[in-house]
């Protein structure tokens, strides 16, 4: 169980004050701004402050659609173009706390410069303009993949050195990038705290910025997948960890928050489970990049890129001791993130998917088996070619 209260001197006697239920929130701490508030964690964000009594104002992108606060009319808006200084030096006007969240979450190459204009160059303008606005704390939406992939077998931890940048992945080189930005600030006298989330998972993700992956399951639009794990966390623990980090959280500091983590193998198992969608074949690292390579040179439609199943053979599995130990942060069970994940896409889209299932996934499964037969072949070939070479 947590709360929300600050963090108390080492040492102090506890008393039954102390002992909330969770989501007993703290009084309100003064005019709050958070950026992104259309996106999955941002909207999350925004409605635990409205809980915890802030008075709330909601940076919100023009043309951004805004489902996902849709039921937060009273807040008071403002257009916000991170990239813009002007836009966010008014939306910074009177305001005591910033939660920054807005961010592009993509591995598409299509969509490499934007993650770079607004994770990088976005997050550099609000962090000065903070600066400048001598606010008095900013609780930065960094990512967990900031510290890159963990080692096989292992978990990563905010100790990790950042060695992925060889991997040639835009968004984990953007993030990263953001991150050191945003500490370069902070090292000028910004009161900065970095909340670095996993995977989200959970309801009300309307622009797919981070459930995609279920969503394609559902959809039946990943025919094979390869070695690999992700952490997940619920969107609605990662959120309060955001408040958490706010009134607990160390200036300067990074926190991880990962509930758990799932090989591939497992994840899409739990899914299938969940939907009664069959999980995809399972290709070796090689064979699936080859796969996606050959297909996207001949521009065959194909659910993955080269980029996306490269970062899927990683293991971008972390450990959340530290959130745990300094903020109190307590995360629900994995299987009622991954529930209420399936359930929202299952109620939103529940024709699609049935009518997906019965003609896409068909194509997509007998082109995975395809594949996955043609690997078999290959290994066969390869065996016997190195007992000829003998």
């Amino acid at each position: 169980m947590v709360d929300l209260e600050p963090a108390r001197p080492r040492g102090h006697a506890d008393s039954e004050s102390a002992i909330h239920p969770r989501r007993t929130l703290a009084p309100g701490l003064g005019k709050v701004l958070v950026t992104g508030a259309t996106g999955f964690i941002g909207s999350h964000v925004a409605r635990l402050c409205a809980e915890r009594g802030d008075d709330v104002r909601l940076a919100v992108e023009e043309g951004s659609p805004d489902a996902a606060i849709a039921d937060l009319g009273e807040l008071q808006r403002v257009r916000c173009e991170v990239r813009d200084r002007r836009s966010v030096r008014r939306a910074l006007k009177g305001i005591e706390r910033v939660f920054h969240c807005a961010g592009v979450t993509s591995v598409r190459p299509a969509d490499s410069e934007r993650v770079f204009d607004v994770n990088v160059g976005g997050t550099k303008v609000v962090m000065q303009e903070c600066l400048r606005a001598e606010v008095e704390r900013v609780v930065y939406t960094s990512s967990a993949a900031v510290v890159g992939p963990a080692a096989a077998g292992k978990t990563a931890d905010e100790r990790q050195l950042f060695t992925a940048g060889g991997l040639g992945i835009p968004y984990v080189n953007a993030v990263h990038e953001a991150e050191v930005e945003a500490m370069r600030v902070a090292a000028r006298g910004l009161p900065l705290v970095c909340v670095n989330p996993a995977v989200c998972f959970g309801a009300g993700d309307y622009l797919l910025s981070s459930t995609r992956l279920a969503r394609s399951f559902l959809l039946g639009r990943i025919p094979v997948y390869t070695d690999g794990a992700a952490g997940i966390v619920d969107v609605r623990d990662a959120a309060e960890g955001h408040l958490l980090a706010d009134v607990r959280g160390g200036i300067g500091e990074r926190y991880l928050l990962c509930a758990r983590n799932f090989t591939f193998d497992r994840l899409f198992a739990d899914l299938g489970r969940l939907s009664g969608i069959d999980p995809p074949v399972k290709l070796a690292p090689a064979a699936a990049a080859l796969a996606a390579s050959l297909l996207a040179a001949r521009r065959r439609s194909w659910p993955l890129t080269p980029l996306e199943v490269r970062a899927a053979s990683e293991r971008w599995t972390y450990r959340a001791t530290k959130a745990r130990r300094e903020l109190g942060w307590r995360p629900r069970p994995h299987e009622e993130t991954l529930e209420a994940t399936v359930t929202w896409h299952l109620e939103r889209e529940h024709d699609r998917i049935a009518r997906t299932r019965r003609s896409q996934q068909v194509q997509y499964r007998l082109a995975g088996a395809a594949l996955g037969a043609a690997e078999e072949a290959f290994e066969l070939v390869r065996r016997a070619a190195g007992r000829g070479s003998r």
